[in-house]
């Protein structure tokens, strides 16, 4: 069986962009992944809201993803693939990082995991995942904490991200390719979770086969 640890944020948790907390499993695209690839497969859902990938929130504990990782990894591990997405929350008006520092951030994330992977002797493979566009209108959001730069942020994420990527010879997908916000103008509607757990369904078999 080829483990696949998922680790992002509130997207990846699967809040809903309307009042309901969470998508069911079988909505959110973590769980639409594990039924599409099969029980040769085992999907572990590593999502938290507000996590943002290096920024440090002064405000609400343990979500800076650098921090966790490598105890992540220790958790779960053997691993066969490691997916990020992150970003989102690095974007918002109070950290003030464009999209290169947020991608940067990321790239240490995937520096810890290849320094792991040199001394735990379990080496997975990376699939950086470039997040959803945050939508016009987040500055509106009942969250508060966007302003119109973090949208511009989110639009220059994915040249970023696939730059980091190719420095650090880890695979690469857009998730804005295929996925959407919803009404919040951040979190993705039904669809999305669908779009999304297919377009890396193809991804991670042609990963890992």
């Amino acid at each position: 069986m080829k483990s696949i640890l998922c680790f992002g944020d509130s997207n990846t948790y699967g809040a809903t962009p309307y009042d309901e907390p969470r998508w069911p499993y079988d909505v959110r695209w973590t769980g639409r992944l594990q039924m599409l690839l099969g029980p040769g497969y085992r999907i572990i859902e590593e999502g938290l809201g507000g996590r943002t990938a290096a920024a440090a929130d002064p405000h609400v504990s343990y979500r800076r993803g650098l921090d966790v990782i490598e105890m992540l990894l220790e958790s779960h591990s053997p691993l066969d693939l490691v997916t990020i997405m992150l970003g989102t929350n690095d974007a918002k008006a109070c950290f003030a990082g464009n999209a290169r520092t947020i991608a940067w951030g990321n790239l240490k994330i995937i520096e810890a995991i290849q320094k792991w992977s040199l001394w735990s002797g379990n080496s997975p493979e990376i699939l950086l995942i470039s997040p959803i566009l945050i939508a016009d209108g987040a500055e509106d959001s009942r969250f508060g904490t966007y302003d119109e730069s973090s949208v511009d942020r989110s639009r220059a994420f994915a040249a970023e991200y696939r730059h980091v990527a190719e420095l650090k010879g880890v695979h690469f997908f857009d998730a804005a390719t295929v996925a959407t916000p919803g009404p919040d103008c951040l979190h993705m509607d039904r669809d999305s979770h669908k779009a999304l757990a297919e377009a890396l369904a193809a991804e991670v078999r042609k990963i890992l086969g």
